[in-house]
């Protein structure tokens, strides 16, 4: 009646394991590593958002060579009014003063006179101490941070990938060693059963099995919820639909460890990490806004020329007149304001100095703690890879003994559940030892689509 028993609960496991992979196989799109992140640098959100952020940047750099460029204008206004000043000038705008308009009573109480007034200036500054030189220089510099900037999402994102991509991978092996622990489970269950009803063993043997078959199930039910959720992270990471599916096809093997030595490493990530180079860049941003701060102290000279119609009728403006000249701006004293600018804008160039520093210093840090983390994770995965080995060879033996009635059923329970943990623990070596190579590759700033890492 146990045996019977077992079938109906085994048949339903070999479904559910088929449903999941009839789902990753035939629905899902297969994906290799690098076309995912190839997939994700056009899709991902926040490459958008860097890349309109870039763009932003580049507009500016544009905003700030217009102060280089003469400032073309055009007013228009309607004015009507009876103050004899007003009327005795907009006549004379107008080209329509004449003798009568000088009588003492005309000129003391004028009839309301009505003016369209059209002008067009226009303005081109000749010194303003390096103002706009250095404003552009400025603009180059957050151009350039802002590059770097859509850099560093894309390392970010690529790096989201290799983890969650070999995460996906992960979860199904758990899957397929979470069924396999079932179906040995399953024949144990039989096997104990058997003996039972043999009378080689006691009903506590069938109880004990049945107990850790149970185990094995849920462990099951677990890994298939974790796989979908690590499938919908893949997605996340990628910058589609959660519910897309996709399989990733390229094999979780253990990467090779790096060609170049720990120096190498320290050496190029400072040239190429992102916030490193805008670390630098900031020290040069800085000292234009310094420079920017100084050209206050100095006067701006503009010329400018204005032409100017007037009327007393819009489409009849019969008054032009035009206007040049040079002038200056001088701005002798503020309450100390400009040289505060000055002052404070020095101690900015020392703050991003100091900052510079700071991220060289955690380059440097983050690098080493990269490079030594792949090699403990290198060396656990050889760790791992044998105590698979040897949990295999132990159930193999005291397989043999307890169906030889020579263990008891708990030694037989503790032997396989050893092999599931070595096997989990061997997945899990290889996860981080693939992902820490990544991360090593992502602490230099190295890592691209096209990285021995993401193939």
């Amino acid at each position: 009646e146990r045996g019977d028993n077992v079938k109906p609960v085994s048949i339903i496991a070999v479904v559910m394991t088929a449903a999941v992979a009839v789902a990753v196989t035939t629905e899902a799109q297969p994906l290799t590593l690098e076309e995912a992140a190839r997939l994700a640098l056009t899709s991902h959100p926040s490459i958008d958002a860097a890349s309109a952020g870039a763009r932003e940047a580049a507009a500016g750099v544009q905003v700030a060579r217009a102060g280089f460029l003469p400032r073309l204008a055009w007013s228009g206004s309607y004015t009507r009014s009876n103050n004899p000043v007003y009327a005795f000038g907009t006549l004379l705008t107008q080209q329509r003063f004449a003798e009568d308009n000088f009588a003492i009573d005309r000129l003391n109480n004028p009839a309301a006179v009505q003016n369209f007034q059209s002008v067009l200036s226009i303005e081109q500054t000749v010194f303003d101490a390096n103002r706009t030189k250095h404003a552009v220089r400025a603009a180059r510099v957050q151009e350039e941070m802002s590059a770097e900037d859509r850099r560093a999402r894309e390392l970010d994102v690529l790096m989201g990938v290799a983890t969650t991509y070999f995460g996906v991978v992960v979860s199904a092996e758990r899957t397929r060693v979470a069924a396999q622990a079932v179906t040995s489970a399953d024949a144990d269950l039989r096997r104990a059963q058997a003996m039972f009803d043999s009378g080689q063993t006691t009903n506590a043997d069938v109880l004990a099995v049945q107990v850790h078959r149970a185990s094995a199930v849920q462990e099951r039910i677990r890994a298939v919820n974790d796989f979908e959720v690590a499938r919908a992270a893949l997605n996340d990471a990628l910058g589609i639909g959660l519910d897309e599916l996709r399989e990733p096809v390229t094999p979780l093997r253990a990467a090779l460890p790096p060609t170049d030595t720990l120096e190498a490493y320290v050496s190029l990530a400072a040239g190429l990490r992102p916030d490193a180079r805008q670390a630098v860049l900031g020290v040069d941003l800085a000292a234009e806004q310094t420079g920017q701060a100084r050209t206050a102290l100095w006067p701006t000279v503009v010329v400018q020329g204005i032409v100017e119609a007037d009327g007393a009728r819009f489409a009849d403006q019969g008054g032009r007149n035009w206007l040049a000249g040079v002038a200056m701006h001088w701005e002798l004293w503020k309450g100390a304001e400009n040289r505060a600018r000055v002052t404070a804008a020095t101690y900015g160039e020392e703050e991003a100095d100091a900052g510079r520093r700071q991220v060289q210093s955690a380059t440097a840090l983050h690098v080493r703690q990269a490079w030594f983390a792949f090699r403990s994770a290198h060396e656990r995965l050889d760790v791992a890879q044998t105590t698979v080995a040897q949990a295999e060879e132990g159930l193999r033996i005291v397989r043999n003994r307890y169906e030889s009635g020579l263990e008891a059923v708990t030694e037989l329970l503790r032997s396989e559940t050893a092999l599931i943990h070595a096997r989990y623990g061997r997945l899990a070596a290889l996860f981080e030892q693939r992902t820490a190579r990544a991360a090593l590759e992502y602490a230099g700033g190295r890592l691209m689509a096209s990285s021995e890492v993401m193939q």
